[in-house]
C-alpha cells in the first residue's frame, strides 16, 4: 500500500513539474518497503529492543544496533545489494544541545588529510577505496568472466557487492567519528563551499576526491551542528584560501598542489598549506573580508574595518553570547 502511495506522489510531482519522471527500481538494486505503525496497536506490535511485528512478515528476529528513544510511527525494511536486511524507525525525539565551548574553528578539506582545522589538528586519510582496490579489481574481473544468468555469477555478484558495502561502511564510520569530534569541539565551524561535482572532472584526482566524501562530510557537519546547537558558516568557494597568508593577508598568484609548505614573501611567516587555509577560512567566516566573491578578489584580509565596536565583534562571539543567554533563561 505504501509503495502505491509513494508511486502516486512521484507521478503527481512529475506532472506538476516538481520532479523528474519516476525511475524504475531494479530488483538487483536496493529494495525497500515502508509500514505505517498503527498507534492503537503499538503495544502489541512493538517493544523497544525486544519485539517488532509487521503485517505479512510476522515477528522479526532483529539484532538491535540502537534502541529507539521515542515511539516509532513508521518502519522501513530495506534489502541492500549485498543481500543484507535492515530495519529503520522514524521517531519523534528531543535532542538536547551540547554545552558551549567558546571555541571557533575553520576546517579545510583535502586529500592528504580529509579535514584540517585552524588549530593544527589533522584527521589523516585512511584511503578506504585504495586500500581495497587490488582485491576489488580481482573480484570484479572474476565477475566479468562468469556467464550471465548463471548461479555462479549471482554468487560472485554478492561478493563484489559485499566489498563495496564494506568500503562504504568504513568511509561512513570515519566521517561520522570525524564530524562528531569537530561538532563537539567548537561552537562555530567555518567550511569552504566546495564544488565537488566540478572537482570530480579532474580525472587525475577524481578517485581520491570521491574516496574522501567531501559532500557527505559537509552534510553531516550541518545536521549534527543543528542538533547540537552549533553554527556552521560557509565561505565563498572563490575565496583564495590556499594562496592567502593567514598572518598578513597577502596572497600569491600561484600555489601548485605540490607545494605543501610555503613562506610568505611579505611577512616571512612559514605556513603549512592546509593549516593556513583553515585559518584563512576562519578569518573570512568571522572577521575577514567576507565580501570577497570573485577569484583573487581582496588583496589583504586585514583591510576590513568596522566603524563601531559592536560591528567589530565577530559572528562567532555574537552566536556564543546569544546561545548562552538562551540556555541561561
Amino acid at each position: 500500500m505504501q509503495a502505491l502511495l509513494d508511486q502516486d506522489k512521484a507521478f503527481k510531482n512529475f506532472f506538476e513539474k516538481r520532479g523528474h519522471y519516476p525511475k524504475f527500481k531494479s530488483r538487483y538494486d536496493r529494495q525497500a518497503i515502508r509500514y505505517q505503525l498503527d498507534q492503537r496497536q503499538i503495544e502489541r506490535t512493538y517493544h523497544a529492543g525486544e519485539t517488532l511485528k509487521l503485517p505479512k512478515l510476522g515477528t522479526l528476529n532483529l539484532r538491535w544496533s540502537q534502541i529507539p528513544a521515542g515511539t516509532p510511527k513508521m518502519v522501513t525494511v530495506s534489502k541492500t545489494p549485498d543481500g543484507r536486511y535492515f530495519v529503520s524507525f522514524a521517531c519523534e525525539v528531543e535532542i538536547s544541545s551540547l554545552p558551549l565551548t567558546g571555541q571557533t574553528i575553520g576546517v579545510d578539506l583535502g586529500i592528504k588529510d580529509v579535514a584540517v582545522s585552524s588549530d593544527g589538528w589533522k584527521s589523516g586519510n585512511p584511503r578506504h577505496l585504495k586500500s581495497q582496490l587490488k582485491h576489488l579489481k580481482r573480484q570484479q574481473r572474476f565477475l566479468s568472466r562468469k556467464q550471465k544468468g548463471s548461479h555462479r555469477r549471482y554468487r560472485q555478484r554478492l561478493k563484489v557487492a559485499r566489498m563495496h558495502a564494506r568500503i562504504a561502511a568504513m568511509r561512513q564510520d570515519f566521517l561520522h567519528k570525524t564530524t562528531t569530534a569537530l561538532v563537539r569541539r567548537a561552537d562555530v565551524i567555518a567550511l569552504e563551499d566546495l564544488n565537488v561535482k566540478g572537482m570530480l572532472k579532474n580525472h587525475h584526482l577524481a578517485g581520491a576526491i570521491a574516496d574522501v566524501g567531501m559532500g557527505e562530510f559537509r552534510r553531516q557537519i550541518e545536521y549534527k551542528a543543528a542538533w547540537a546547537g552549533r553554527k556552521v558558516v560557509v565561505v565563498d568557494r572563490w575565496a583564495p584560501t590556499s594562496k592567502t597568508c593567514g598572518h598578513c593577508g597577502s596572497h600569491q598568484r600561484r600555489m601548485p598542489l605540490s607545494v605543501r609548505e610555503w613562506t610568505c614573501p611579505d611577512c616571512q611567516t612559514r605556513h603549512d598549506r592546509d593549516v593556513n587555509a583553515a585559518n584563512v577560512i576562519l578569518k573570512l567566516a568571522t572577521a575577514g573580508n567576507a565580501g570577497c566573491h570573485a577569484r583573487g578578489g581582496g588583496k589583504n584580509l586585514g583591510d576590513h574595518e568596522s566603524p563601531t565596536p559592536v560591528e567589530a565583534r565577530t559572528d562567532a562571539e555574537k552566536f556564543i553570547e546569544a546561545a548562552g543567554l538562551e540556555r541561561a533563561a
